[in-house]
């Protein structure tokens, strides 16, 4: 039988010793050596495994393996890329020597990255980071979020799946920010992105009983009206209006009221007063009756006059022939 070298690798993102079966009987089966001290090394040194830290070079791990069946390389953070890369080369030189395996020990759970994320962003935040981000607080920040969030909403329109990816990663940025700047709240106001995550967590469960509770609906608009009565119940609002983001862009402000009061079943007639104000009112009234979206057509009409406006421009300096 040929002998073997394992390359364990294991996530940095995951507790040290976390493990799967496969991996723990091959540690505590074979010999296990590795480039440099590390959390993981230390937990199973704890759990009885020894580890031998060695000189990362192939001639002296192949040396190690002598006539052994096996021997373990448990891999630091970065993988040892270089070092796997010459020992792979050197057998296949070599077949003969020993088979090369690779064994993860654990991986990366989806969202793991997020955890990077954070971590930058604590360093960027703390002393000694990055001295714009360290003088901003949740007011200063505030158009920042909103600028991001045209951006991405702006790549959507344009169906630019690319640009999308981009910009939400600047959303999340603003999220993860405001989220370390908030561990820093005085008197016990203090809160950080676990709060985040976890109040996020719990109202999606909550507000989701047919997934998560078995709740029987119907369709679509059963699985809105359950929503909105979990959303009054846990808001304890005194109005339907409560809760409407008053500083939105005025039309899409209409629309959202507009939704609501029709929603509720009020007969709330609209203002039929000549100024201007009542008269777009009314007319935000109608798109939503068509099935438009006023925000949206406005938009796409102001874009398209922009570009006409773009062609009188080069139309107006063009020399004259």
């Amino acid at each position: 039988m040929t002998a073997r070298i394992v390359l364990l690798v294991t996530s940095p993102r995951l507790p040290a010793g976390l493990l799967t079966a496969a991996a723990w009987d091959a540690v505590r089966a074979y010999p296990v050596f590795a480039a440099a001290e590390s959390e993981q090394a230390a937990v199973l040194r704890q759990s009885g495994v020894p580890v031998t830290v060695i000189e990362p070079d192939p001639e002296r791990l192949l040396a190690e393996l002598g006539s052994l069946e096996a021997v373990i390389w448990l891999a630091g953070p970065a993988g040892d890329q270089d070092f796997a890369r010459q020992l792979g080369l050197r057998l296949t030189r070599r077949p003969d020597l020993a088979e090369l395996e690779l064994m993860y020990g654990s991986w990366d759970p989806p969202g793991a990255r997020l955890l990077d994320a954070v971590a930058v962003m604590d360093r960027l935040v703390s002393p000694g980071g990055d001295p714009w981000k360290r003088a901003q607080n949740h007011r200063t920040l505030a158009p920042y979020i909103l600028e991001e969030a045209y951006e991405a909403y702006d790549a959507i329109v344009d169906e630019d799946m690319a640009a999308l990816r981009e910009e939400l990663g600047d959303v999340l940025l603003q999220i993860v920010l405001h989220a370390r700047l908030a561990e820093e709240l005085p008197d016990g106001a203090a809160w950080g992105i676990d709060d985040v995550a976890g109040g996020l967590v719990e109202k999606m469960v909550r507000r989701n009983p047919h997934v998560f509770a078995g709740a029987e609906v119907t369709g679509l608009d059963e699985i809105t009206d359950n929503w909105e009565r979990i959303k009054k119940a846990e808001k304890s609002r005194d109005s339907i209006l409560d809760g409407v983001a008053l500083s939105q862009p005025a039309l899409a402000l209409a629309a959202q009221i507009l939704q609501r009061v029709e929603r509720a079943g009020l007969d709330v007639p609209l203002p039929d007063g000549d100024g201007l104000g009542p008269a777009l009112l009314r007319l935000v009234a109608e798109a939503r009756a068509a099935g438009a979206d006023p925000e949206a057509e406005v938009r796409r009409a102001t874009l398209d006059y922009a570009e006409v406006a773009r062609s009188a421009e080069r139309e107006s300096v063009r020399p004259a022939e």
